[in-house]
């Protein structure tokens, strides 16, 4: 056993952790919560903290696992992770509205936003490997990527929000509601309905491929922000996907105080400006070191937090 872990080397056996770790949490989520229920704030306060603790304990692993390399593996695996879990949590909005939109009862909530979430991996898992096999052969193309965050950031930054967003405008709304028989049902919590030997689909079914469409489009920053962070495989492929398993736990926690967080878009946006100035100005040779990043990166978004929870009703921070 111990010569075939040797064989598989330090990344294989990471690798092997992170699959049995994801299927493993999978499979008890969806057997633990499979009947329709709202998930309450205890609950999902519990499950954020149990997938925060897995995804640090990963860090962890890295550290120890990758030898000479690891402490900066460990560090840019961290960086990589913040990022992408600061976005999730601005993702929740959307999330709210899809749901309030498409009048998804809170008893399904769990359902369509594990499925919807579990195809948000598949997409972004694709994603990746194309963006890896692309950075590889094409390494100006991160130089790309660092032009896209600025613009990113600063788009953020002066309107104060993302763009508004209407479902029913959605190009996989528009294709479903053409293509597919869809009713105006939750068909008692399944996705596929049979009626007079006749198959049609739920909107259950629609809010899943909608949810799943709308995490790809928030995956057109988030990927290019963790390649600018590092280009290894195994860093970029496991912050992104940790960060999106803990979306769903997030959402109930969250759903209600979501709009508290009035600071953290600006926070995001500094945070994206940043990154996107750290990879540009490698082009000179000038690198800002990993530890350093990291730093800025907490102080940026803890601040926006702060602030955010600082701020009063009535629009004013208290003293």
């Amino acid at each position: 056993m111990t010569d075939l872990l040797k064989d598989i080397g330090p990344d294989g056996l990471l690798y092997c952790i992170f699959i049995v770790v994801i299927v493993v949490s999978l499979m008890l989520d969806l057997g633990i919560f499979r009947k329709p229920k709202e998930l309450s704030y205890s609950s999902a306060a519990i499950q954020s903290l149990i997938w925060v603790s897995l995804a640090l304990a990963f860090g962890a692993l890295i550290y120890f696992e990758e030898g000479v390399n690891g402490k900066e593996y460990a560090l840019q695996y961290i960086s990589a992770y913040l990022m992408e879990y600061s976005l999730s949590i601005d993702n929740i909005f959307v999330f709210v509205l899809i749901l309030t939109f498409f009048k998804v009862s809170k008893e399904h909530y769990h359902k369509v936003l594990f499925w919807g979430i579990l195809g948000a991996i598949v997409f972004r898992i694709i994603f990746i490997l194309v963006g890896i096999v692309v950075v590889e052969k094409f390494h100006w193309v991160l130089y790309g990527f660092g032009v896209i965050l600025i613009y990113t950031g600063y788009k953020i930054l002066m309107s104060g929000s993302e763009p508004e967003v209407h479902p029913d405008q959605n190009i996989i709304y528009k294709f479903m509601k053409k293509y597919f028989n869809i009713l105006p049902e939750e068909g008692g919590g399944k996705f596929v309905i049979r009626r007079d030997g006749k198959k049609y689909y739920s909107i259950l079914f629609m809010v899943v491929a909608v949810l799943a469409g709308t995490d790809l489009v928030f995956a057109i920053d988030s990927i290019p922000a963790a390649f600018s962070i590092s280009q290894h495989r195994m860093v970029v492929l496991t912050s992104n996907i940790f960060a999106v398993l803990g979306l769903r736990a997030m959402f109930f926690l969250l759903m209600g105080a979501v709009n508290k967080f009035d600071y953290l878009q600006q926070g995001i946006s500094f945070v994206l400006m940043f990154i996107g100035i750290k990879m540009l100005i490698e082009i000179f040779d000038w690198h800002i070191p990993t530890e350093l990043s990291l730093g800025i990166i907490i102080l940026m978004l803890g601040s926006a937090i702060v602030l955010s929870l600082l701020k009063t009703k009535g629009g004013k921070l208290e003293e």
